[in-house]
C-alpha cells in the first residue's frame, strides 16, 4: 500500500510530533489514557524542581542549547575547543563540516549505554558513564580517524569508513567487554553502516569528492535564505536523507517513516491514523547541528518549532515527580520494548508536558520564548533534573521504566 506524499511529509515534521502528542495529552487530561494517569496538579512542584536545578547549573540563566556539544566538556575540559586549537586550519565552512562529521556520528552512538558501563578516558584518567562517556569515547575515536578512510585526513566521517565499521572496532573504542558491558553494540554498528550507505547512495554534496557526513552543511546552506535557516528545515532534511538508516523504522503504508509509534488515542485518519511520531534521535541531532551552522555564519531561526525529546530522562522526571502515575505497577517492574503502547503513551505525554513546563518556567522567570527557548529549558533543565532525581530514587540512576534498548532509539 502506497501512502500519500502529503502524509509522509507531515509525519516527518516536528509539527506532527507536537500535534499527536497533544492528542494524547488531551486524552490524559480527560483520564482516558490506558496506561498512565496524569496528575497535572503536581506539575508546579515539578517546575519548581526544574527551575532550582537550572539556577544551580546556570546562576545567571545564560543557558546553552541542549545538544551533544555539552557532553564534549567533561571535568572542566572542553575537548572540542582543544581539538580546534590544535587544528587551526579548521575555519569557516570547514569547521562546520568537521563539527557535523563528529556530532552526527556521536549522536547516533548516543543511545542508552546501561548503568554499569564506563569509559576510562586516557585524557583525564577518569571513568565516565552514560551520555558523557559515550561522547568522550566517540570523540576519541573521531580524533583517531576511526570514521575516516583517509589516514592523512582523520577528522571526518566518510561513507567508505562508516560502511566498514564492525563490532570489534566499536567495542574497542568503547572499551566494551564482558566486565564492562555496553547495551546495543550491534545496533550502533548497524546504524553507522546504514549511515555510510545513505551517504554513498545520496551524497549531500555530489560534486565534493568522497561523500562525508560533513557535506550535510552544504546541503543545508543551500536552503538558507539570507543566511537564515528554520530549525524545522534541518529536521526535515535529516529525515529525508537518513530515515532509511533506522533498523526498526516504522512504516506508513510501504514507506519508512522512522521513530514512530502507534496509540489508539492519537487520532487522525487515513494513512496516519493512530500514528505518533517522535523522531527523538533525529531531533537531538537537529539541535546539535545548530552550533556548527552558527559557526559558519548561518542563523538558525524558529528553534521552538522542534519539540522536547521523548527520552527516558525527561520522561523519568514526570514519573518520579508523580506527574505521571502508572495505572499498572508492573510497568515499573517489567522490561518494556520501545514501541509497546505503554511506552508510546509515556513518550507522547513527555513531549506534551515539556511544552507545558517551558510555558510555566517562562511565566515564573518572566522570560520570553526567545530568551528561554525549549532547547534551553531542556538543557537547564528538565534533562538534568530527571537524571538527578533518578539518582536520588535509585542507586544506579536508572530510569523508572526499564527499556529493552537496541542502541537505535534512546
Amino acid at each position: 500500500m502506497q501512502a500519500s506524499v502529503q502524509s509522509i511529509d507531515w509525519l516527518c515534521s516536528a509539527a506532527a510530533v507536537r500535534e499527536r502528542c497533544a492528542a494524547l495529552f488531551a486524552a490524559a487530561s480527560d483520564d482516558a489514557t490506558p496506561h498512565f494517569k496524569l496528575n497535572i496538579e503536581r506539575l508546579d512542584a515539578c517546575v519548581d524542581r526544574v527551575i532550582r536545578v537550572t539556577r544551580e547549573n546556570y546562576p545567571d540563566l545564560a543557558i546553552p542549547y541542549h545538544s551533544r556539544w555539552r557532553h564534549f566538556s567533561v571535568d572542566g575540559v572542553d575537548h572540542w575547543r582543544e581539538l580546534r586549537r590544535s587544528n587551526p586550519h579548521l575555519t569557516g565552512a570547514e569547521v562546520a563540516r568537521t563539527g557535523i562529521d563528529l556530532v552526527l556520528v556521536s549522536v547516533l552512538l548516543d543511545a542508552g549505554a546501561g548503568a554499569p558501563w564506563r569509559y576510562h578516558s586516557p585524557r583525564t584518567g577518569t571513568a565516565v558513564g552514560r551520555s558523557e562517556g559515550l561522547a568522550l569515547a566517540s570523540f576519541d575515536m573521531f580524533e583517531a580517524g576511526v570514521f575516516s578512510a583517509d589516514p592523512d585526513v582523520p577528522l571526518r566521517a566518510d561513507a567508505h569508513a562508516l560502511q566498514q565499521i564492525d563490532e570489534a572496532v566499536l567495542a574497542a573504542g568503547f572499551q566494551a567487554t564482558m566486565q564492562n558491558p555496553l547495551l546495543g553494540l550491534a545496533g550502533r554498528v548497524e546504524l553507522l553502516r546504514r549511515l555510510g550507505h545513505a551517504l554513498q547512495s545520496d551524497p549531500p554534496d555530489p560534486g565534493a569528492g568522497a561523500p562525508r557526513a560533513g557535506h550535510l552543511f552544504d546541503a543545508l546552506h543551500a536552503q538558507a535564505e539570507d543566511d537564515r535557516l528554520p530549525a524545522g528545515t534541518i529536521l526535515q532534511e535529516l529525515l529525508r536523507r537518513f530515515v532509511s538508516i533506522w533498523p526498526n523504522a516504522q512504516r506508513c503504508g510501504d514507506t519508512l517513516i522512522g521513530d514512530v509509534g502507534r496509540h489508539p488515542c492519537a487520532g487522525g485518519d487515513g494513512d496516519t491514523r493512530g500514528l505518533v511520531p517522535f523522531h527523538k534521535l533525529s531531533q537531538w541531532l537537529a539541535y546539535s547541528l545548530v552550533e556548527p551552522l552558527e559557526w559558519a555564519g548561518i542563523e538558525v531561526c524558529e528553534l521552538d518549532a522542534l519539540t522536547g525529546l521523548a527520552e527516558y530522562r525527561n520522561g523519568g522526571l514526570f514519573i518520579d515527580t508523580g506527574v505521571l502515575a502508572a495505572r499498572d505497577p508492573r510497568l515499573l517492574e517489567d522490561t518494556l520494548e520501545v514501541y509497546t503502547e505503554a511506552v508510546v503513551e509515556w513518550r507522547a505525554l513527555t513531549v506534551a508536558l515539556l511544552d507545558e513546563v517551558a510555558r510555566r518556567m517562562r511565566e515564573r522567570l518572566q522570560l520570553t520564548a526567545q530568551q528561554l527557548p525549549l532547547a534551553k529549558v531542556l538543557q537547564g533543565g528538565t534533562w538534568a533534573a530527571g537524571r538527578r532525581l533518578a539518582h536520588e530514587r535509585r542507586s544506579d540512576g536508572a530510569p523508572p521504566i526499564r527499556l529493552a534498548s537496541d542502541g537505535t532509539v534512546f
